[in-house]
């Protein structure tokens, strides 16, 4: 039948195809009584192997691409196509990159070409692209409107629902330390190559993804803070000052901004960082809730890791998610100060939000810093590691060969797909990670209550007197090593003594050298006498211009040691042998020390970082080769610093033992450094220094960590049960409405696949119950702002039944239910979104 019907004058492309010439693998399709309307058109179908098919085509069919949309072909264009693929063929590839991001188009062009055992040829790859481009702008066509039916289309729905632990409050429910926790970091990878002649062509703008923020909202906060290096010297003074006015208030907020974020790229200045001009997008700036789900990114523009990213996301979540945040971010102590430099300081602090480092990044800050700052010491932060970042940078580091050289829409397209296809299984692992979270939390709590309670007991001590000197051990090292306003003046002053001595000595010297130019049988001569004048007149010009400047240098010395003896009150010049003048030299010789010690902790931890990555599995050789070849620079850095150290050990009273790079090479803790500072303090009789008292510290304080993450458990897994309750009655009540209407099939295919996964979080969330130390609520509860309405539970009864039996199923043995073929729907309907809703039936 299908070889009589001839082919229209609107004949789709040449004879010629991209199949090969000599098959005769043709296949028809009859949907319809034939008509003059059929035509051939060369296909490719992965599954079928199929290169010419006939599409029927009715006499009131809009065009011909809508008959082979019906047919299950799309077309590589618009208009006129001359090659079509399957749509289970792009439906299969579209899931072959959810799971493998770097798969790319060409890769799989070559793979249709291999299974038709053709040559590759470079158009294939450009029709497939153009036929994949189509097809996900359908998808998204259809999700639309499913999300239109379901009621999710609100502005800013996604990030106030996707993740109901976080997002799910309930009516009576405990309130926690802090509601919502999220990490927030840069990563470079999905760097894109600036425009060339071979994507130039391509105008498109990708403006459909609600994770990417629009760049003019993000360069709102540009000019937010002002850089580091247009500051002048008299507001470096008038800061100062601020900050220690403000020192009741966070008495380690100069010490920690000071050591901490010179450390970290992305606490430089912005002018520092910038990126080659071979990029036009350098990277992308992610914001995640501490289960994973994204909340919002930011495109890195020609430039490093701005402020203006994070403090972008920073209004988001202050305008979206509510008081009592507490955000994690690698340069967290230094971008506080940020914060509260912007406009965005003031509703965060009313808001009661915060802002920590990481775990992993944390234990690379200095000890100050990690008193205050690192999740273990934070209360309410629970056993969280806040590293959702790193492992989402770890996934889609895979895209970056894909989106370096693609136009900026198909970048787009593709990071909107992966972060889709991320939110999809972080969300099925939610009850997972709670789960295993809880689990940990009990046995810290079982294992290690005994320890303490022995501890305790053996040192007769309490809880009290643990909290009380955790508390003086913070409060000590957050003054470690600052300095009094009349430390820095008196050090000055005596630093500007040094100097006036010095030059007076230079100046001394010059003068007498110059003098010494003079005969002793001197005599004025005019000019035109004197005939040895030329010979000496660039030594004599030397020793005058030295004499000279060590004049003026001695001046202005002078100058300020008056100044600063005026403005201290000193009406008498200290000499060396003076009482101020010996105290001050050994407290700089002391300030001296405690640089030395603080530069020398500082390698020694990056060395125990470097090492640490050379164990990490399927770390790249060029990587591994880098990081060995920097640490036998660090080596040598190292022992520079040691001999620095004891040299600064030698000058105090008395002499502090020298170290040796034996010793300090097997160095593992940050304390064994800090509790080595010279103070004001005698701290060797403190109970906290004692290492048995500080073992029973860390047992304690992560205990605490564990029963507070119990807590969130407890409130979290019931958020999860209620949002999966609550849904599936959503999804009973829309379906009900949509039994007439063509999205009916696309909406129950949504929420088909949507009841699975959340059956297999129940299944979970009923072995977080059944925990023996389980101590919340085992049920749903009401969501705040909602009215429980009674009846409405019948499609939630459908998931609980047989639950039990399906406890111990394999998840990949789940079947899925099939839905019937409905032929005559399908002419009745006649549009493109009812027929894709009905792709994933079976004929």
């Amino acid at each position: 039948m299908a070889q009589t019907c001839r082919k229209p004058a609107c004949q789709l492309g040449p004879t010629s195809s991209p199949t090969p010439s000599n098959s005769t693998h043709r296949t028809s399709i009859s949907l319809c009584s034939p008509s003059e309307y059929d035509f051939y058109i060369p296909v490719v179908d992965i599954f079928t192997l199929d290169t010419e098919v006939l599409i029927p085509r009715d006499a009131d069919s809009p065009s011909p691409t809508t008959a082979l949309v019906r047919a299950g072909y799309l077309g590589h264009v618009p208009h006129a196509p001359s090659l079509a693929f399957s749509l289970h063929t792009l439906e299969h590839f579209r899931l072959l990159r959810a799971r493998k991001p770097s798969f790319s188009i060409e890769a799989f062009g070559k793979v249709l070409c291999d299974s038709y055992k053709i040559p590759y040829r470079r158009r294939y790859r450009t029709c497939l692209s153009g036929a994949f481009d189509t097809y996900l702008a359908i998808l998204r066509g259809v999700d639309r409107k499913i999300n239109e039916t379901l009621g999710r289309d609100a502005p800013n729905w996604r990030v106030l629902n996707a993740c109901p632990p976080c997002i799910y409050e309930l009516e009576g429910e405990p309130t926690l330390t802090f509601g919502q926790m999220y990490v927030l970091d840069g990563g470079n990878s999905a760097k894109r190559m600036a425009e060339g002649a071979c994507n130039c062509g391509d105008m498109r703008q990708y403006t459909e993804s609600d994770y990417i923020l629009p760049r003019t909202y993000i360069d709102q906060f540009a000019n937010e803070v002002q850089s580091r290096n247009t500051v002048t010297q008299s507001e470096v003074v008038l800061d100062s000052l601020e900050a220690d006015e403000d020192a009741d208030a966070d008495p380690s907020r100069h010490t920690i901004a000071s050591d901490c974020s010179k450390n970290w790229k992305a606490a430089a200045s912005d002018e520092k960082k910038r990126m080659w001009s071979i990029f036009d997008e350098t990277g992308i700036f992610v914001s995640a809730c501490h289960h994973g789900l994204v909340l919002w990114v930011a495109d890195m523009v020609r430039s490093g890791e701005l402020a203006k990213y994070p403090l972008a996301i920073i209004s988001k979540v202050l305008e979206l998610l509510g008081k009592r945040s507490l955000a994690a971010y690698d340069i967290g102590c230094g971008f506080a100060s940020t914060i509260r430099a912007s406009s965005l300081g003031k509703a965060f602090e009313q808001q009661g939000c915060r802002i920590c480092i990481d775990a992993f990044h944390g234990y690379a800050h200095n000890y100050v810093c990690q008193t205050k700052n690192h999740p273990n010491g934070i209360q309410g932060a629970g056993i969280e590691d806040f590293g959702a970042i790193e492992r989402f940078f770890s996934a889609s580091n895979a895209l970056a060969p894909v989106i370096r050289y693609a136009t900026a829409y198909h970048r787009s397209v593709f990071l909107d797909l992966f972060f889709k296809q991320w939110d999809d299984d972080k969300y099925l692992n939610l009850a997972t990670m709670i789960y295993h979270n809880y689990k940990q939390s009990i046995n810290i709590i079982a294992s290690e209550s005994l320890a303490l309670d022995g501890a305790k007991a053996l040192l007769g001590i309490q809880d009290g007197d643990l909290e009380a000197w955790r508390q003086e051990e913070i409060e000590y090292i957050a003054g470690l090593g600052k300095e009094t306003t009349w430390d820095i003046h008196t050090m000055a002053y005596v630093e500007l003594l040094h100097k006036l001595r010095d030059t007076q000595t230079c100046a001394s010297d010059a003068s007498l050298q110059f003098l010494s130019t003079m005969p002793s049988d001197y005599q004025f001569l005019s000019p035109s006498q004197d005939m040895s004048y030329s010979a000496n007149v660039s030594a004599t010009r030397k020793l005058e211009t030295q004499r000279r400047y060590h004049s003026e240098r001695l001046d202005t010395l002078q100058h300020e040691v008056v100044a600063l003896e005026v403005k201290m009150g000193i009406t008498h010049r200290w000499q060396p042998t003076s009482p101020e003048y010996q105290e001050t030299m050994k407290y700089m010789a002391m300030h001296t020390y405690q640089r030395a010690l603080d530069n020398l902790q500082c390698l020694v931890v990056q060395r125990l970082f470097e090492l640490q990555k050379l164990n990490i599995s399927q770390m790249a050789y060029k990587m591994r080769t880098h990081i060995s070849k920097s640490l036998q620079t660090r080596c040598h850095t190292i022992q520079t610093a040691i001999k620095k150290y004891n040299e600064a050990a030698s000058q105090l009273h008395p002499p502090r033992p020298p170290l040796e790079w034996s010793k300090v090479s097997h160095y593992s803790f940050l304390e064994e450094f800090n509790l080595l500072h010279e103070t004001q303090q005698d701290i060797r009789d403190k109970m906290w220094v004692k290492p048995a008292i500080r073992e029973t510290m860390r047992q304690w304080l992560r205990i605490q960590r564990a029963k507070e993450e119990i807590e969130r458990c407890n409130v979290e897994v019931r958020h999860l049960h209620t949002s999966i309750v609550d849904e599936d009655r959503h999804f009973t009540r829309v379906l009900s409405s949509l039994e007439d209407s063509p999205l009916y099939f696309a909406v129950q295919e949504f929420c088909t696949h949507r009841q699975l996964v959340n059956s297999q979080l129940l299944d979970c969330i009923f072995q977080i119950y059944a925990l023996p130390g389980f101590s919340g609520v085992a049920s749903p509860g009401l969501r705040k702002g909602r009215v429980d309405l009674d009846g409405e539970g019948d499609g939630m009864d459908s998931i609980l039944v047989g639950h039990e039996h399906e406890h111990d199923r394999d998840g990949d043995d789940e079947t899925i239910e099939v839905l019937d073929d409905e032929g005559d729907d399908i002419q009745d309907i006649g549009t493109l979104v009812e027929y894709l809703s009905d792709l994933a039936l079976t004929h």
